[in-house]
């Protein structure tokens, strides 16, 4: 069978149907249209969790090191003299800010929030 969306009403109904003994799981699976493999691992969901969709634990990748008031404080360096390198940077947020950050995080960070080396040469050209 190709792989396909089942709303969650349809697995909670199914679960419904033979908590109550109202249907064959045979029945069930015909009614439903979904395959027994499917039919044991929305059961177990179930009971691990008691919900039939498996919820994300956390946001992926790594957790963020710089909040937004970190970033909105290196951008303000940055507008007030561009010529700043990231090692200045790393050592102004471990002096100011009190974060160890690598100058890559910072980098990122920087890159995440759209300031580019074109935007810091405009910037100090004014």
């Amino acid at each position: 069978m190709v792989f396909r969306k089942i709303s969650d009403d349809v697995k909670r109904a199914a679960i419904r149907l033979s908590e109550r003994d109202l249907l064959s799981l045979q029945d069930i699976l015909d009614c439903c249209g979904f395959s027994e493999r499917t039919w044991y691992r929305v059961m177990k969901l179930w009971r691990e969790t008691g919900d039939v969709i498996n919820q994300p634990r956390t946001a992926p990748g790594r957790a963020c090191h710089l909040d937004r008031e970190d970033i909105d404080y290196l951008l303000q360096l940055l507008r007030d003299n561009p010529n700043y390198f990231l090692d200045e940077l790393v050592d102004l947020t471990r002096t100011n800010r009190f974060i160890s950050a690598h100058f890559i995080t910072i980098f990122n960070e920087l890159d995440r929030a759209g300031m580019s080396c074109k935007r810091l040469k405009r910037i100090a050209s004014e």
